[in-house]
C-alpha cells in the first residue's frame, strides 16, 4: 500500500459534514484537531457522538494477527465492516494479505487508498464495474484481484465485458460453493461447480484459481454442520486440483471465514492436504476490529475456545438525556440515524453525570426502542438519571454502526481523543 494514501486523509478539513465534531474546530485539518488531544466530554463534541476505543482496537488487531499466524492462515479481513482506510492500513501492517470487499464500489475505495490485493466475495456482472476493473489490472501489474463466480451465465457476462475492455491479463476467480439449500449465493452442487469451472476454462478473460464460500450461511449452523460444509469446500478444491482445473497461477485459493465460525475454518483448513501448488488458506473475518456488544459478542469463536484469547468491544455511542417525563422513562438524543438497530437495540452501559463528570454503571436503565433521532429509555427504581446526563451505549453488529459516522474519534481510556477514523460508505 502506498505510504502516503491514508496520510492524505489527515489534511481533510473538519466542518459541518461530520457529525458530533466540535463546532469550534471548523476549518482545522483532521491532523490539527487530533494534535489538540481534546477530551471527548469537555472538548466541545456535541451529542450524540460515536467513539472508538483506542486500546480495544489495538488489542483486537493484535489478537487476530497472532491467531492467523498460529493457525497458518492468510488473512483478508472484510472491509465492509468499517470502510476505513486507516484501519485497513493497520490491518495490513499487522500482516493481512489484503482486504475483502462485497461490491465494486468498495473495491474502488480500496484502490483509491492504495490497496494492492482485493478479494471480492461476490460475483461481478456489472459491465461498467468490469470495465473499471480491467483498467486497474492494465494500469497496475502488481494489483491482484480475486472474485467469486457462481453461475455459467455470470461467467459469460464477465468474459464478454472484460474481453470488450481488452484486459492485458485474465481476472482471477474462485468458484463459490453455496452453504446449502435456502442459503444465500453460491453453486449448490459439486456437479454444478464443475459446470461453472468448465465455463471459466472456456472464457479467455478469466482464470480459475480456487474455491470459496461463506460458512455463516449454513442453515441452522452449528459446529458440526459448519465443519461438514467446510470439508465439502476442501474436497472440491482437492478434486479440482486432481482434475487439473487450476492450470496457471502461483497458488490455489481456498477461502471462507466470517466472524462467527472462524475457529471451524481454522480447524478444517488445517486438514487441507498438499496440492499441486501452494495453498492460500484465506480467512476473511472483518467484524473483529471493533467487535460489538450484541451479535458477535454472543457468537465469537473465542467463547468456544477461550484459550485463544478474547476480543474487546471498541464501539460506544454517547447520547445525552434530553427528556425525563416520568420516573419510568427518559429519552436520549440518539436514534436510528446514529445507532445500529438491525439486530439488537443499543445496550445502556454507563452514565456520565452532567454535574460531576463521574462515570457510573447504568443501573436499572434499558434502551427500549429507537425513533429517528430519539432513544427510548426505560428506567427502574435504581436508576440515577436526569436531563443533561450522558449515557454510554454498547452497539450490536458493527457492520451497520460505522456506516452512520464518517469521522469517528479514536479515544483513549481517560477520554483523550488521539485520532479520527474516516469512513467511506
Amino acid at each position: 500500500m502506498a505510504a502516503d494514501q491514508p496520510g492524505r486523509l489527515r489534511y481533510e478539513r473538519v466542518d459541518h459534514r461530520f457529525k458530533a465534531l466540535p463546532p469550534d474546530a471548523d476549518g482545522l485539518t483532521v491532523a490539527e484537531l487530533a494534535a489538540q488531544r481534546r477530551d471527548l466530554f469537555t472538548g466541545g463534541f456535541t451529542t450524540p457522538v460515536l467513539a472508538l476505543s483506542a486500546e480495544a482496537v489495538e488489542h483486537n488487531l493484535a489478537l487476530l494477527q497472532t491467531y492467523s499466524e498460529r493457525h497458518g492462515l492468510a488473512f483478508a479481513p472484510h472491509g465492509k465492516t468499517s470502510m476505513s482506510p486507516q484501519l485497513f492500513t493497520r490491518q495490513l501492517e499487522r500482516g493481512a494479505w489484503g482486504i475483502t470487499a462485497a461490491v465494486p464500489h468498495q473495491a474502488r475505495v480500496y484502490r483509491a487508498h492504495g490497496i494492492q490485493r482485493i478479494f471480492l466475495a461476490n460475483e461481478v456482472v456489472d459491465a461498467a464495474a468490469l470495465r473499471w476493473l480491467a483498467g486497474e489490472l492494465e494500469r497496475d501489474p502488481d494489483f491482484r484481484f480475486i472474485c467469486y463466480v457462481d453461475s455459467v451465465r455470470g461467467v459469460e457476462l464477465m468474459n464478454e465485458a472484460l474481453t470488450a475492455a481488452g484486459p492485458v491479463r485474465p481476472l482471477d476467480v474462485v468458484i463459490e460453493l453455496g452453504a446449502g439449500e435456502g442459503a444465500r449465493t453460491g453453486v449448490r452442487t459439486e456437479a454444478e461447480c464443475a459446470a461453472v469451472a468448465d465455463a471459466v476454462a472456456a472464457a479467455p478473460a478469466l482464470r480459475l484459481v480456487g474455491v470459496a464460500g461463506y460458512e455463516g450461511e449454513v442453515p441452522e449452523a452449528d459446529g458440526e454442520s459448519v465443519r461438514a460444509w467446510l470439508r465439502r469446500l476442501v474436497a472440491l478444491a482437492v478434486a479440482f486440483d486432481a482434475e487439473g482445473r487450476f492450470r496457471d497461477g502461483d497458488d490455489i485459493v481456498v477461502s471462507a471465514g466470517g466472524s462467527a465460525w472462524f475457529d471451524a475454518v481454522a480447524d478444517v483448513f488445517a486438514e487441507i492436504p498438499a496440492l499441486s501448488r501452494p495453498v492460500l488458506r484465506l480467512l476473511r473475518s472483518g467484524a473483529y476490529v471493533s467487535h460489538d456488544d450484541g451479535h458477535y459478542r454472543r457468537l465469537t469463536p473465542f467463547n468456544r475456545v477461550p484459550d485463544e484469547g478474547s476480543l474487546h468491544s471498541a464501539l460506544r455511542l454517547w447520547a445525552q438525556v434530553v427528556s425525563r417525563p416520568s420516573a419510568e422513562q427518559a429519552f436520549v438524543n440518539a436514534g436510528k440515524r446514529d445507532a445500529a438497530y438491525d439486530l439488537d437495540l443499543p445496550e445502556a452501559q454507563v452514565v456520565r453525570d452532567a454535574r460531576t463528570g463521574e462515570i457510573r454503571p447504568a443501573t436499572d436503565i434499558e434502551i427500549s426502542g429507537l425513533s429517528d433521532q430519539h432513544g427510548w429509555v426505560r428506567t427502574g427504581p435504581g436508576a440515577d438519571l436526569e436531563v443533561g446526563d450522558w449515557i454510554g451505549m454498547g452497539l450490536s453488529h458493527p457492520c451497520t454502526s460505522f456506516d452512520k459516522w464518517q469521522l469517528i474519534p479514536l479515544v483513549e481510556a481517560d477520554g483523550t481523543v488521539t485520532d479520527y477514523l474516516r469512513t467511506f460508505f
